[in-house]
């Protein structure tokens, strides 16, 4: 059975810098905690929106590519996008669904990011539930570097 992981801090910044970082796929190479994001498919500066696409060159031992689509978006405070895998791997292991919430508090905005391997097509939800504690530490990173990111532009 797949675990939905989430992972959550405080960053001292608003949920607007926070949302404009995340929503650009050109700078998530900036704040990938996992050290697999390559580079993004397209070089160009954008901003996505609901139903929108981006690619992304990535590397685990082998270099690979991933179509994602954003199938939640709430200016500012959410986004969400499914990860796709290239055929013939799109049979087994693709779909899982990462997001971010975004939520004001005292001292910045509350950041939670969530793994959600239950959308993962059927056959590699076994074998991707697997990675729950590796995804937890690299999501861990990924709000640390976040925070970098943001708190240095401020």
């Amino acid at each position: 059975m797949s675990a939905i992981v989430t992972v959550q801090r405080v960053i001292p910044a608003s949920a607007s810098a926070i949302f404009d970082l995340l929503v650009d796929p050109a700078r998530h190479v900036e704040i990938d905690g996992s050290g697999t994001v390559v580079a993004p498919r397209s070089d160009r500066a954008r901003r996505l929106g609901l139903g929108d696409s981006f690619g992304m060159d990535m590397r685990w031992k082998v270099a690979y590519a991933t179509r994602n689509i954003v199938t939640e978006f709430e200016e500012g405070r959410r986004i969400a996008w499914r990860t796709l895998a290239p055929s013939p791997l799109d049979k087994f292991f693709t779909g899982r669904t990462w997001r971010y919430e975004l939520e004001p508090v005292e001292g910045g905005t509350l950041v939670r990011e969530t793994w959600d391997p239950t959308t993962e097509a059927w056959p590699g939800r076994l074998a991707i539930g697997r990675l729950a504690g590796l995804t937890r530490r690299n999501m861990e990173a990924t709000l640390k570097r976040i925070e970098e990111v943001v708190a240095g532009a401020a």
